[in-house]
């Protein structure tokens, strides 16, 4: 096991990576922006380093200065947590290069399965079921146009090194490709660096469902079942839940051996998510895989008891899979609600401010994951989350009757949140009644 890791990332995420090495006995630094000196997970650190100004690409993504941090205060590992840097292919080889341990998967498979027209590819190769869609990234926007008439409207235009829904449009005909493919290109430059695209079939009226796996570098692969993530609004998903009301045990074995057969083809090592739309005749296609923790992950941990934050650390320091896949077992049900700083009244627009009153809300199958506190200063360089709302029940009911109750507790003010519109979607009859698919929150708004 590690003695001391660096924790590169902020806000929730980190307070969560912070938890997990205090739970496991090792000492952890958090690497902090000036904005966020006064953080939350800055003052429950055991030590913390500032690695530049609020500016996200000269602190969070300042590839130097994180590996710098790292050096200087001793630390055997880096901890990316989501976003930033979790998926970079070229700080895993700089602290390769440093002796420095990356906790996510060696530069190769980051480098491969980061492109998600490579990973297509090599999924299909696995034997997992793929959309329709370009083998490589297209090279023109002719070729886009080309390759949308063969497989049929409406496609995705999406970022080859994309994630969060950025670099991602919806076409529905050749007018609209021309408008929307150089849009995809801005958005895919400014947020990956990069502006290559792929297309993809687009299935209306799928959901969008993920597995869980957790791998260790001698091959010993096991899921931890499905994450229904199907609302979304922006591709970006609000509420997720496990385990969802649409898979019946029979297509949860064959997504979760599906996921399992893809970790090995690629030789994984440690947690990962397999991501994958289903039609409404059951049919499961492969869209990309995640190779970090994820948002959504403590509805797993509430299912399962299986601590994933914990168990990257320990799969990154070497330990082996201490667990087999009929070690777990999926108990009750679990949702989360991800409050965010925007308003759903204006199309979800951002919102900054100062948090004035913070008290979480609790009791009962209830789980509260945040860095907020009163007097918080929300910064406009960050992402919006606040805060994720987790609520467990021994049935989808009583989660969801504990989430409504816990929402309308939590006393959050300040700035505008996306509380209200969780409050009404709980009580919408396609939610009550599990009909969710990916086009919901759209048509609901």
């Amino acid at each position: 096991m590690f003695r001391k890791i660096l924790i590169a990332n902020r806000g929730e995420i980190a307070l969560r990576i912070l938890r997990a090495c205090r739970e496991l006995g090792v000492r952890a630094v958090v690497a902090y922006s000036e904005r966020d000196r006064d953080s939350l997970p800055v003052r429950l650190a055991d030590e913390s380093i500032c690695i530049g100004p609020a500016a996200i690409s000269q602190s969070y993504l300042n590839i130097p200065n994180i590996v710098s941090a790292a050096l200087v205060t001793d630390c055997e590992a880096i901890h990316p947590g989501y976003g930033f840097l979790s998926e970079n292919p070229y700080v895993a080889e700089i602290c390769d290069s440093y002796g420095l341990t990356f906790i996510g998967p060696p530069p190769a498979i980051l480098e491969e399965m980061g492109s998600k027209a490579r990973a297509r590819y090599l999924m299909r190769q696995a034997g997992l079921p793929v959309l329709p869609g370009s083998e490589e990234p297209v090279a023109s926007v002719v070729e886009a146009r080309e390759l949308a008439a063969a497989i049929g409207y409406p496609v995705l235009v999406k970022a080859v090194n994309g994630g969060g829904g950025k670099g991602m449009r919806l076409v529905h005909n050749d007018a609209e490709m021309l408008r929307l493919y150089p849009l995809a290109q801005v958005e895919s430059e400014t947020a990956f660096g990069r502006s290559e695209l792929y297309v993809e079939k687009c299935l209306t009226g799928a959901r969008h469902i993920e597995i869980q796996i957790l791998a260790d570098s001698a091959g010993r692969v096991i899921h931890l079942g499905e994450r229904e993530c199907s609302l979304q609004r922006r591709h970006q998903k609000i509420l997720e839940e496990t385990p969802s009301p649409a898979v019946s045990e029979t297509l949860r074995n064959e997504l979760g051996q599906a996921a399992v057969s893809g970790a090995r083809a690629i030789q994984y090592a440690g947690v990962g998510t397999f991501e994958f739309l289903v039609d409404s005749d059951a049919r499961f296609y492969f869209i990309e895989m995640n190779m970090r923790i994820q948002v959504e992950h403590p509805i797993t941990e509430m299912v399962t008891g299986v601590d994933i934050a914990k168990w990257q650390i320990r799969l990154a320091s070497g330990e082996p899979l201490g667990l087999a896949q009929e070690d777990v077992r999926m108990n009750g049900h679990a949702i989360e609600c991800r409050i965010n700083a925007e308003d759903p009244e204006r199309a979800f627009l951002p919102d900054i401010g100062t948090i004035r009153e913070y008290v979480p809300c609790g009791g009962p199958g209830i789980r509260v994951e945040s860095h907020l506190y009163p007097g918080y200063q929300l910064a406009p360089e960050y992402d919006s989350l606040l805060a994720k709302v987790i609520a467990w029940g021994g049935t989808r009911h009583e989660a969801i009757l504990r989430m409504d109750r816990a929402l309308d507790e939590l006393v959050l003010n300040g700035v505008k949140t996306t509380r209200p519109f969780h409050q009404r979607l709980l009580k919408d009859a396609a939610f009550l009644n599990g009909r969710t698919n990916i086009n919901l929150v759209e048509s609901y708004l």
